[in-house]
């Protein structure tokens, strides 16, 4: 195939962006007001306003220390400002270092020992700025495709999902990963019936073991409350958009993954490093969960298969929403960035709009904004946990 290229922002530690924010972290749920604040004042910063961070289990604290880890080390960051309160149970001090190895400016400010929020604010805002200004002259560079991770994702949808936007997201998938990228799906909750199609495309056996067992995990979760999946999974809205159970749902869903050798399965707080090919991440189906389980991947924007039409984002991963419902674009236009209804109407092939799509890719990766994006519907985030809050 053709070489192609983007033009990104080459970070100290390799990774290549295709978006310069500072984000501004809180490492706990308590520090969300300040994290807020200082967001609201300063131009270029994004937060990352998540519920967690206290009161949880060992296990869980360590899994949202980690993921706000992978969320600093995203390539889309070209700096950090971590926010603690001071008493919370994520490792902040940890945060900051793992950051801080990539080579990216890091700070961190601490409500308690600074004698409160107001005072905080205020060296937040001062902290905030200096790192904008400190990384807004750098400069996007040529970089070859198969630098990029692409997550995806349905959501929202209906019987055109699976008929025609998952259809152009599995051919771009097909595409990138041939090109040497990467691509990393979940949605494990949408494997349930469909996960012996998965098991036997894993490059391994073990691969596909993995598959059995983080699937049964997600079912026995479920049971463990006394219900089954299927009383929250199709939800009434995919059940209105005519599918009529789980199973049909997930053989929908899977498409969008295409037709490639899966390599192996990621925990929930993983980044993906450099490991090339198509991969499995952990995650629930939930917009807030997955989506920050992507971008924590090191994904540097997700194609997001809808037929109803949801139109959210994430603070520094772009969405790039594929439309497969023709009424729903035409309803939804300034929140869908890919018509492909016209494959439902026959105007298009899943080939043609598959291309159109790749070149928006592009665009996106060279610094065209998504639609959720300029509209800045972005900001609903959370960090998918096992235990219970205590």
């Amino acid at each position: 195939m053709m070489g192609y290229q983007f033009m990104g922002y080459v970070r100290p530690d390799g990774q290549v962006g295709a978006r310069n924010h500072v984000a501004v972290i809180p490492s706990v749920t308590c520090a969300g007001d300040v994290c807020s604040a200082i967001v609201r004042q300063v131009a270029g910063t994004v937060g990352y306003f998540h519920h967690q961070g206290c009161c949880q289990l060992p296990p869980d604290l360590d899994r949202v220390t980690e993921t706000l880890i992978s969320l600093g080390k995203s390539p889309n960051v070209a700096a950090a400002l971590v926010v603690s309160l001071g008493c919370e149970g994520t490792d902040h001090e940890k945060l900051v270092e793992e950051i801080r190895k990539t080579g990216k400016p890091v700070r961190i400010i601490r409500i308690q020992e600074m004698g409160g929020v107001s005072a905080a604010i205020k060296e937040g805002i001062d902290a905030a700025s200096e790192l904008v200004m400190e990384v807004s002259d750098l400069q996007r560079q040529p970089v070859d495709i198969s630098r990029v991770t692409m997550a995806i994702k349905c959501g929202a949808s209906d019987t055109t999902s699976g008929m025609a936007s998952n259809c152009v997201i599995g051919y771009v998938a097909d595409k990138l990963v041939d090109l040497g990228a990467t691509v990393v799906f979940g949605e494990t909750t949408e494997f349930i019936g469909g996960e012996h199609l998965l098991a036997r495309r894993g490059v391994d056996p073990s691969v596909g073991e993995k598959v059995y067992e983080i699937v049964n995990k997600m079912e026995t979760r479920a049971k463990s409350l006394g219900c089954d999946m299927r009383r929250g999974q199709p939800t009434p809205g995919n059940i209105e958009g005519g599918l009529s159970s789980i199973e049909e749902k997930s053989l929908g869903a899977i498409v969008k993954s295409g037709t490639r050798p899966i390599q192996g399965v990621l925990e929930y707080p993983e980044a993906i490093g450099d490991r090339k090919g198509l991969w499995i991440k952990d995650t629930p189906g939930r917009e807030p969960e997955i989506l920050t389980g992507m971008a924590a991947t090191g994904a540097q924007f997700m194609m997001f298969s809808t037929g109803r039409g949801a139109p959210q984002g994430f603070p520094t991963m772009p969405v790039l929403k594929v439309c497969g419902n023709p009424n729903t674009y035409e309803r939804m236009r300034h929140d869908m960035d890919v018509n492909a209804g016209r494959i439902i109407t026959g105007e298009k092939t899943i080939e043609e709009v598959g291309e159109e799509a790749f070149e928006a890719i592009l665009a996106l990766l060279s610094g065209r904004m998504t639609k959720n994006e300029t509209l800045g519907y972005h900001s609903s985030i959370d960090i998918y946990t096992l235990g219970p809050v205590i």
